[in-house]
């Protein structure tokens, strides 16, 4: 992954009247990543996005975007920004192609027809262009909004909750969508959601805030692979299973419970293949073996 930092945010405060939406944030977002920006309902982090592409002012802190500060380089910053930071809007009245060829309009550098094609394409509404909008799923609106914001063909992508209301067909377009921007077409992305498991899925590194404050932030893996699992073990012949259990320090602290021949077990994910290893080398078949880490665990328990 790359150096080069594309957002850097420090000492970011919001206050509204005596309300504190955001307190003293820090985050760093590098050239390629596809970062993940999680918090609970209420912790900041629409707050954050709308300071971020300067659609309210920060009480206090800074950002910088390209190496540049926002609030002095607003309009050349935001120009090589795409963004859907609310559910995409669009006239049903005109098809999928009509409607950015309007927007192209007021765009100062537009596409050529060609281009906006090959986004439509892209974004998977090949042989929709020109059907109206009005006749568009939910899932197809929001790819068209994809389109919207890579009309000016911007190296930074900032998305807001994309797939709020969107059926799981939906959900997975548009995580397949975010995937292929960023490794096919080069895209940085930032995205906000508190779908968990989908961020797993598709971020390389995030950012978990509370209370308008990071809690922590760093790579998925190394964050989630720190992480205790838990993990389930299961065997043909449970009795001497758990007696063997019992007569070992080592799994014996580890061990949870035994439920219709499942063994429950807490292990980082170190340990796995290790205690795996000692059960068959002491004649015990694993039938199956069920680690289960997921970042809504993670989450949960850090907020």
């Amino acid at each position: 992954m790359s150096s080069e930092v594309l957002i850097s945010i420090k000492n970011l405060c919001k206050q509204f009247n005596q309300f504190t939406a955001v307190k003293d944030l820090d985050l760093t977002v590098y050239k390629g990543d596809v970062y993940g920006f999680l918090g609970p309902n209420g912790a900041g982090k629409s707050t954050t996005i709308r300071m971020l592409m300067g659609l309210i002012h920060p009480t206090s802190g800074t950002i910088e975007i390209y190496g540049k500060h926002l609030q002095e380089e607003r309009s050349f910053i935001l120009s090589s920004i795409g963004a859907i930071i609310e559910k995409p809007d669009f006239y049903n009245y005109l098809s999928g192609i009509q409607n950015l060829e309007l927007l192209n309009k007021m765009q100062p550098k537009q596409a050529s027809r060609d281009d906006l094609y090959r986004l439509l394409e892209l974004v998977g509404l090949k042989g929709r262009e020109k059907s109206k909008v009005k006749t568009y799923s939910q899932g197809m609106k929001q790819r068209l909004g994809f389109a919207q914001a890579l009309m000016h063909n911007p190296d930074l992508i900032v998305l807001d909750e994309p797939t709020n209301g969107l059926d799981p067909q939906g959900v997975k377009d548009v995580r397949d969508l975010i995937i292929k921007l960023n490794r096919e077409e080069g895209k940085t992305i930032l995205i906000s959601s508190h779908i968990l498991s989908e961020i797993e899925i598709i971020c390389n590194r995030m950012i978990i805030i509370q209370k308008g404050s990071r809690i922590v932030e760093g790579s998925v893996d190394e964050l989630l692979n720190n992480n205790e699992l838990h993990v389930t073990f299961e065997f043909d012949n449970h009795n001497s299973v758990l007696q063997f259990i019992t007569q070992h320090p080592t799994l014996q602290s580890k061990f949870i419970e035994v439920v219709n021949n499942r063994f429950h077990f807490n292990l980082l994910n170190s340990e796995v293949a290790s205690v795996n290893k000692l059960f068959i080398e002491n004649g015990f078949a694993v039938k199956s073996l069920i680690p289960v880490r997921s970042l809504e665990d993670y989450f949960l328990n850090l907020t």
